[in-house]
């Protein structure tokens, strides 16, 4: 969420540098920097005559929920504190006190149990003092104690498995003061966490607050595996954020492959998550950054929930027409964005009536040619794509792979040759293979034409998958 859209806030470090604010109508996306503003590190060197698809050759769906919380329905309690800061905006002169508010858990609950009874995997922030309403890890006035411990253990138990828990900085409005953990006094844009800070900030200074942020999950007993910033959060200094956010995560959670989200590309663009500072590929252990955006806009119901929701411009019923049938069909990860005020529509749910929809029509019409992942695995499966050293030749690929990754799929012409089985640590791993695309999975190939794909579980060190001709 932003004080206008995420989409708003990214674009105006871009119309700055551009002459101004009044040209932000004609830029269609927020985009995501380049090389020469976050620094990408080092890569390896990679067989070309070998191409590494999408997991199992299929299309990577992922769905990117933002501004979620327990209890509380951030778009009321966010709406007076943008307003304060940004008294200019009509955007903040909505009637926020005639909303619900609490999202309820009998809410989250029949949204969490849908999306796992149709496959979906994505990523669902937990902002941990949500707009300065009270602590995830200690109280949230206005709720019994009780309440609190049980809507945190829906989130261990509905959301855990199927989606990364982030935390969406502190507050998502107020910037604390890490010294005493109140909001600084002064309020204005220079103060609030969608557009701060509003100048350059040091590694360490930005890693202290995400990981004051991760440590409030951590006590509340919710594993974080990433972060969402709010809006603008780290605008004016993104290389510097990227590292932090990789350095807060191994500090706090110790995680191999951290990734954080933050970007959203709605244009022609590969959709493909961003390696950053990646060094130490020869090491034990390597390090790296993974920036995971989404692919589309919010169409349900917006950050305030009350907003029309327009599925369609995901994706029509018959599957033929929208963004998320425009990707899938261009072999580009499809990963839906929106926000959970959005879902509840303040009450209405209308929101909610939209993304079913959108899911099954997605599920129904390309089944077969995608594969619903969390934002986690998309990161894990990218290091493994670009980090991992390749090398061919007439009788063997072999792999030299900083990070294990499931379901690794390779393709390669061999016109005669048959990939028998991979050899890992001094195991053997046969492969069988399969007729048909939609059936491949970990430890089956399938030849079309004089190309052959193969699907394996990549594990970390030296993988040499043979290949015997036929005599």
């Amino acid at each position: 969420m932003s004080p206008l859209t995420r989409r708003d806030f990214l674009r105006t470090s871009v119309l700055a540098a551009a002459g101004g604010a009044g040209m932000m109508g004609h830029f269609a996306a927020a985009y995501v920097p380049g090389t020469t503003e976050v620094t990408p590190g080092i890569r390896p060197s990679q067989d070309k005559s070998v191409e590494v698809l999408h997991a199992r050759a299929r299309v990577p769906l992922g769905f990117i929920i933002d501004d979620s919380t327990c209890l509380v329905n951030m778009g009321k309690f966010c709406m007076p504190q943008f307003r304060t800061a940004w008294p200019q905006s009509p955007s903040y002169s909505k009637p926020w006190k005639d909303w619900p508010s609490e999202i309820p858990d009998v809410f989250m609950r029949e949204f969490g149990e849908f999306c796992a009874d149709q496959g979906v995997r994505g990523k669902f922030s937990l902002v941990p003092y949500p707009a300065c309403v009270g602590w995830l890890d200690r109280e949230l006035p206005g709720w019994p104690r009780k309440e609190l411990q049980e809507s945190l253990k829906l989130i261990r138990e509905v959301y855990c498995p199927n989606w990364d828990i982030t935390p969406e900085m502190i507050t998502h409005t107020r910037v604390i003061d890490l010294k005493n953990g109140r909001p600084v006094e002064e309020i204005n844009s220079a103060t609030m966490e969608n557009s701060y800070p509003p100048e350059n900030k040091s590694v360490d200074e930005l890693a202290a607050y995400i990981a004051y942020a991760l440590q409030i999950l951590k006590n509340a007993g919710i594993p974080a595996t990433g972060v969402t910033t709010p809006g603008g959060f780290g605008n004016k200094c993104k290389s510097e954020l990227s590292s932090a956010m990789g350095e807060a995560l191994r500090d706090v959670f110790s995680l191999e492959i951290p990734f954080y989200f933050k970007y959203i590309v709605e244009g022609k663009e590969s959709t493909r998550p961003v390696l950053e500072h990646v060094e130490g590929l020869d090491d034990s252990n390597p390090k790296l950054t993974v920036n995971v955006p989404a692919s589309t806009g919010d169409w349900f119901g917006n950050w305030d929930g009350d907003q029309v929701p327009a599925g369609d411009k995901y994706i029509n019923e018959d599957g033929t027409q929208g963004r998320m049938a425009e990707l899938i069909n261009a072999g580009e990860p499809a990963i839906m964005f929106g926000h959970w005020a959005g879902f509840y529509s303040n009450g209405s749910r209308k929101g909610f009536a939209h993304c079913k929809r959108v899911i099954t029509s997605i599920n129904k019409h390309y089944a077969d040619k995608t594969l619903w992942m969390k934002s986690s695995e998309l990161a894990r499966y990218e290091a493994a794509r670009e980090l991992t050293k390749i090398e061919k030749s007439q009788t063997a690929i072999t792999l030299t792979a900083p990070f294990a990754a499931p379901a690794y799929t390779l393709r390669f012409a061999a016109p005669t040759g048959t990939p028998r089985q991979v050899t890992q640590g001094g195991q053997q791993v046969a492969l069988k293979e399969t007729r048909s695309l939609r059936d491949l999975k970990p430890g089956s190939w399938i030849r079309v034409k004089e190309t052959v794909t193969v699907c394996f579980d990549l594990a970390k060190g030296k993988s040499v998958l043979e290949i015997h001709e036929a005599l």
